[in-house]
């Protein structure tokens, strides 16, 4: 394990670097978001004062330097585009993230993994071509079509919930009313992601099912008549969730990252959101120490999925030392 952890230290490190240079490789000039329309009329003393306070005019070795301090300090500074604390805009933004993706990642492996294990135990029958279809059918839909289609329908011609935000600006809600504005914002969104993640979870506890099955000591414990109900669970289900649990833990590194096309469709205050909207405005500070944050969440979680994974199959401990 000590030189898996020595992997991901090394990969850290490489995030760590490239996120510094990614985004001075894209188009565009972070001065014309900061200025705004005026940018052109700037005098070359005012440009030069901005670069000097934003510290674009130094090298590139002194920006990484700084860029590494403030890594460990949490100096991340001010936003260009949102003249904000970076450090209180993300974090105010995670929340929002956690409530959306959470939500998605329990329905999206209770459900997903229930097909899945349904359409194995229905094999080669009408039921089963009938799920395997519809998933197929799902996990092909792009994931801003599905939003799209649920904010036509369901919010702007039913009027059912509304279609952007995580809660209501004009009206003011406490207590139990602010908990229900919060959860009619969050139904349309979590749909569109459970739909488009589950097709992962079916998949890996459909095929895992299918190979526990055939396993001799399933075999065995029929032969010797235990009941079904108990093979499938403690013979079959016990050792098929194990790749489910990969899974889960794998989506789980994706938390904190979002879904950018979701809470970008849906004006959801979550980080992929806020994200998104940095990329669009060359906005260098907040896009490094966002993508550096979700990039490190993903890390820690693959680290812990390896971890935990020795622990639940021990058979796997050979495997992951190599």
């Amino acid at each position: 394990m000590k030189h898996k952890i020595s992997y991901y230290l090394i990969l850290i490190a490489a995030v760590i670097i490239l996120n510094f240079f990614l985004p001075r490789w894209l188009p565009g000039s972070p001065v014309a978001q900061i200025i705004g329309e005026n940018v052109g009329e700037m005098l070359p003393e005012e440009r030069e004062r901005i670069l000097e306070a934003y510290h674009l005019n130094d090298s590139l070795g002194e920006q990484f330097i700084m860029y590494i301090k403030n890594i460990f300090t949490l100096d991340w500074g001010i936003s260009y585009s949102k003249k904000q604390p970076i450090k209180d805009l993300i974090f105010s933004a995670i929340p929002w993230t956690l409530l959306l993706c959470g939500t998605n990642l329990i329905l999206s492996t209770l459900l997903g993994t229930f097909l899945g294990t349904l359409s194995a135990m229905l094999r080669k029958k009408k039921k089963d071509i009938k799920i395997v279809g519809l998933m197929a059918a799902l996990g092909s839909l792009p994931s801003f079509w599905i939003g799209m289609v649920l904010i036509s329908f369901f919010g702007v011609k039913l009027g059912w919930f509304p279609i952007y935000g995580a809660y209501s600006v004009v009206k003011k809600y406490t207590g139990a009313a602010k908990l229900l504005d919060i959860l009619q914002h969050l139904v349309m969104p979590t749909i569109t992601m459970t739909l488009v993640s589950l097709m992962g979870f079916f998949t890996t506890s459909r095929v895992s099912v299918l190979e526990t099955i055939h396993q001799d000591y399933v075999i065995l414990a029929e032969m010797r008549g235990i009941p079904k109900k108990r093979i499938r669970l403690f013979y079959i289900m016990r050792n098929a969730m194990i790749p489910v649990f990969t899974v889960f833990m794998l989506e789980v590194g994706y938390v904190l990252s979002g879904a950018v096309v979701i809470e970008s469709l849906f004006s959801y205050p979550g980080i992929g959101n806020l994200l998104y909207n940095a990329v669009l405005a060359r906005d260098y500070p907040l896009m490094q120490y966002g993508f550096l944050l979700t990039s490190i969440m993903v890390i820690l979680a693959s680290c812990l999925t390896d971890a935990l994974y020795a622990k639940i199959d021990p058979r796997m401990v050979s495997v992951l030392e190599k």
